[in-house]
């Protein structure tokens, strides 16, 4: 497949109005540092977006930025949406915050937090909760895939494959301890998981393979490669990357409280290759979080951490791994599975 026709063909399926929410919007207008702005915003929006568009506007990180007029009182919190906060068409208001500087930042440590973090929801856990079901009716989260997709432009890095499966496969501590590599503590080869390139070979036949990670594009290219997972002789190839770009920002309750969270929506990589859906895709992550649009897709995976450590090298989570995905490759559709229970099967297989 032409990577060119299927993203034409999958944004004009994508961004087609006919099967799409309707959503309101409006226009704000705000002065910052003697210069007025135009944000626009739709109902659906939260709070949380339009502290994302000012930075985007001004440089003004949400942290710094002191908005006033825009409602009275105090500004709800991230969660709250646009339509909540009742503002008329053309509301003025004034933004106060130092722009963000320019000074240089190691992109590891700006990557880490995100994906070294042990704050959770295993979504594949309750893939039918309330919670799931408001997630996939969500009209921003609907046009938040729309934009990604329109926004997205994916490099095949080796062909598709007709008739495999897509695993999508997550980086930093599902196949990699990151740290050690990031820092220099381990080489390479010390810091990926035991039998990882034994797992993608003995899968391979099977799947196309997608990496998708929670980092910047030049810290994927650098960590897979230095991994020997690209530019080197193996039997098996990558077929394509995503980065951070493609995730955006949902907002979700843990334990009672209000929690923010990025998330990898697969109706992305649908959209733009329909011959992967939920009847042939498979999420390997360690965080569940990321399965919160797909969460029947999503099979959660322990951590590797602490690579230098015994218990570490006789780990053996892939090995099992390669005998869930090769026995699920043998059915028609993913859909009767729930990964969650995916040690149980690899258990009953190995009965003799």
């Amino acid at each position: 497949m032409e990577i060119e026709q299927a993203a034409t063909d999958a944004e004009a399926t994508s961004l087609s109005v006919s099967d799409q929410p309707e959503e309101k919007w409006i226009s704000l207008r705000f002065v910052h540092s003697g210069k007025e702005y135009t944000v626009d915003l739709a109902d659906s929006d939260r709070v949380f977006d339009l502290k994302a568009a000012l930075d985007k506007l001004t440089t003004v990180p949400p942290e710094r930025q002191k908005i006033i007029g825009l409602v009275k009182g105090k500004l709800p919190p991230d969660q709250a949406t646009i339509r909540e906060l009742n503002l008329a068409n053309g509301k003025k208001f004034t933004l106060i915050g130092t722009p963000q500087g320019h000074e240089y930042k190691d992109p590891a440590t700006l990557d880490l937090p995100d994906v070294f973090n042990d704050l959770d929801i295993d979504f594949s856990a309750d893939p039918n909760s309330e919670a799931v079901r408001k997630f996939k009716n969500d009209s921003r989260n609907k046009r938040k895939i729309r934009e990604a997709v329109a926004a997205l432009n994916v490099n095949l890095m080796n062909p598709l494959r007709e008739g495999k499966r897509l695993l999508v496969l997550d980086l930093d501590y599902t196949i990699l301890d990151t740290k050690p590599l990031t820092s220099g503590a381990l080489p390479p080869s010390e810091c990926a998981r035991p039998g990882l390139h034994e797992f993608l070979e003995a899968v391979y036949p099977y799947y196309d393979i997608c990496v998708w990670s929670q980092t910047s594009w030049i810290w994927l290219e650098t960590k897979l490669s230095e991994l020997g997972m690209v530019g080197a002789d193996k039997e098996y190839k990558i077929a394509f990357v995503l980065d951070k770009k493609p995730m955006f920002t949902v907002f979700s309750k843990r334990d009672g409280q209000d929690f923010t969270h990025q998330v990898k929506a697969l109706k992305i990589i649908w959209t733009l290759f329909p011959q992967y859906s939920e009847h042939n895709t498979i999420h390997i992550d360690d965080l569940g979080r990321n399965f919160a649009l797909n969460p029947n897709e999503g099979l959660k995976i322990a951590p590797f951490r602490d690579a230098h450590t015994l218990r570490a090298s006789q780990d053996r989570e892939l090995e099992s791994l390669a005998i869930y995905l090769t026995h699920i490759a043998t059915f028609p559709s993913f859909t009767a599975f729930r990964h969650n229970e995916w040690k149980r099967v690899v258990g009953r297989l190995q009965l003799p």
